[in-house]
């Protein structure tokens, strides 16, 4: 298979234009309120979805300038491997954030905990399911030493 085409099945709307004061991790910040749009085709996939408090969001990195095979996170002076950070330079800029979901009315999702510049193309939405999403004795590799004793370290928010 050469070659995958998808189809945008909405759009995000989010108070964040520009990458700058966007929380890294939607996690850090739950007092800003965003809105998935999802074309009028796919508005009957939403429902029971309001019968969970949090769903998976998968989106296409739309204003991502260029790929890399490495890079620099936030957190990090060093550099790693693209699968080893979240950038959304990756090979084909796909993201994922796991929202909460505040309300459903027709076709949005209104919700927190966001970490997506407004305008990008929505992919797809899956519930969030801890007893399949979570894991126990998770090991999350360099990040690890920048949350030691529980803290979340300063660089949460993009400069």
């Amino acid at each position: 298979m050469e070659q995958v085409i998808m189809r945008p099945i909405g759009v995000i709307h989010s108070p964040y234009k520009e990458a700058r004061n966007m929380p890294i991790q939607g996690t850090f910040d739950d007092r800003v309120e965003a809105w998935l749009e999802l074309k009028e085709e796919y508005a009957e996939g939403l429902k029971d979805l309001d019968a969970f408090s949090h769903a998976i969001i998968i989106y296409y990195f739309h204003r991502s300038p260029r790929e890399e095979t490495a890079g620099r996170p936030f957190l990090e002076e060093q550099k790693h491997g693209i699968f080893a950070i979240r950038s959304p330079h990756r090979p084909n800029h796909i993201g994922l954030s796991v929202i909460k979901i505040k309300r459903i009315k027709a076709n949005r999702v209104y919700f927190t905990e966001v970490d997506v510049l407004d305008g990008t193309p929505l992919l797809d939405i899956k519930p969030y399911v801890s007893y399949f999403d979570s894991r126990e004795e998770v090991i999350s590799g360099w990040v690890e030493k920048h949350f030691k004793d529980g803290e979340i370290p300063d660089k949460t928010v993009i400069p």
